[in-house]
């Protein structure tokens, strides 16, 4: 029998017979049910720091801002290093922190310029407890790559050219026999959403998008009786149906450049944006075209959660946000400090949310105003979003020696 805490997202999953996914794996952008709450019987550490609480720690190569992919007993993660011009994903033990393997994905491919704030590996992998996904932005093109659980290439699809002044980010999705991808940007032909075959990578269904800027992972949810990807962004919003593609319904409700991953409450999803406004909007899903409510909140980069009808958010600035899910009222703002580009998590009654100078905030979420548990220092800068898996954190840290920057990757635990 599964543990009730088993997600409905992972249930599927559990199908596969030599699936070893567990209730308390992380395997996969925004976490088992992919809206950035850790499992029921998540209960990690609320105090630790760079020496305190540390399970293991290992350095990784180059520079990325993507997250570590936690399943079964492995932990996956995607790096590049731009002296060596390669992208590569490794694999880890889950309880010791020992590299298992490395399999170089790309070479000589940091060709674009991007964003100083951005990274060649800035997706977080995938795993369907049989192989395990990762997306690479390399010359002009975005590519999606499986590996088997040792490291070893199954396949590459080229998802679409690729033409983009900030770089890329965009994580892939996993639902039924496909692993969905996106790839929005300017270029020429404009960008797609991919279904691919899981086995085999061929692509079973293929979504143009405009030639527009835009970096949204897609995320899918179920929302309003029936399971949808959502995607932000190029102005609108879009649902997908994710075994064929075909649009569910489109919108002008969101502005040009989004980036966050969409969370819902049944009900609405909620959308925010950076440019050419700053936005926080709740839409209907269920195809009405409703938009419910909007805000001009600034949360460009790090998504958003809903947690008993209220939306909490850590603005790009170090303010923490609460506003009613139904109406958009606001609760409260609250200043953490510091910029953010992580993602809050939300664990039981607690959000999790790390800043860019390493800050690591718990506090409650409570509509009824900020409450910090805990501050904790984790390292010199954090752009990942941390993954939360049983009782430990899974976070990737960067450190300066003057002005030498490494990374490691920290398992936090009791």
């Amino acid at each position: 029998m599964m543990p009730r805490a088993r997600s409905a997202a992972l249930l599927l999953l559990c199908f596969l017979p030599s699936s070893p996914l567990l209730s308390s794996d992380w395997p996969w952008w925004r976490g088992p049910d992919r809206n950035g709450v850790a499992a029921a019987d998540a209960a990690p550490p609320t105090e630790f720091g760079e020496t305190q609480g540390v399970l293991w720690s290992v350095p990784i190569p180059g520079r990325g801002h993507g997250s570590a992919c936690v399943a079964g007993d492995r932990v996956y993660l995607a790096t590049a290093d731009e002296e060596t011009q390669i992208q590569a994903m490794h694999g880890f033990d889950r309880a010791t922190g020992k590299l298992l393997w490395t399999t170089v994905i790309h070479e000589k491919g940091l060709t674009q310029k991007i964003n100083k704030k951005a990274s060649w590996a800035s997706v977080t992998p995938a795993c369907d407890g049989e192989r395990v996904f990762i997306n690479f932005l390399s010359g002009d093109g975005v590519f999606t790559t499986a590996l088997d659980l040792d490291g070893k290439q199954l396949w590459q699809t080229k998802v679409t050219d690729y033409l983009e002044h900030q770089g890329y980010g965009s994580s892939p999705a996993i639902h039924g026999d496909l692993v969905i991808v996106s790839a929005d940007n300017k270029g020429a032909t404009g960008g797609a959403v991919c279904g691919l075959d899981r086995k085999t990578g061929e692509v079973k269904w293929r979504h143009a998008r405009a030639a527009l800027p835009n970096y949204p992972s897609p995320v899918i949810l179920e929302v309003a009786g029936k399971t949808q990807v959502f995607l932000t962004g190029l102005d609108k919003v879009t649902s997908l149906d994710p075994l064929t593609g075909k649009v569910n319904w489109e919108i002008a409700g969101a502005t040009t450049e989004c980036v966050t991953s969409t969370p819902t409450d049944g009900k609405h999803i909620y959308s925010s944006g950076g440019y050419p406004k700053n936005h926080v909007a709740a839409i209907a899903a269920d195809g009405s075209g409703k938009v419910v409510w909007e805000t001009n909140d600034r949360v460009y980069v790090p998504s958003m959660l809903v947690k008993d009808g209220y939306l909490y958010a850590t603005m790009d600035a170090g303010i923490g946000l609460c506003l009613d899910a139904a109406t958009g009222k606001e609760q409260w703002k609250g200043r953490l400090g510091g910029n953010f580009s992580a993602s809050p998590v939300l664990v039981g009654d607690q959000i999790h949310a790390v800043n860019e100078s390493g800050e690591y905030f718990i506090f409650k979420a409570d509509p009824a105003g900020l409450e910090i548990v805990a501050k904790n220092k984790v390292g010199d800068e954090v752009y990942a979003t941390p993954s939360i898996a049983g009782k430990q954190i899974f976070l990737r840290v960067a450190d300066y020696e003057g002005e030498k920057r490494s990374e490691r990757l920290v398992c936090f635990g009791e």
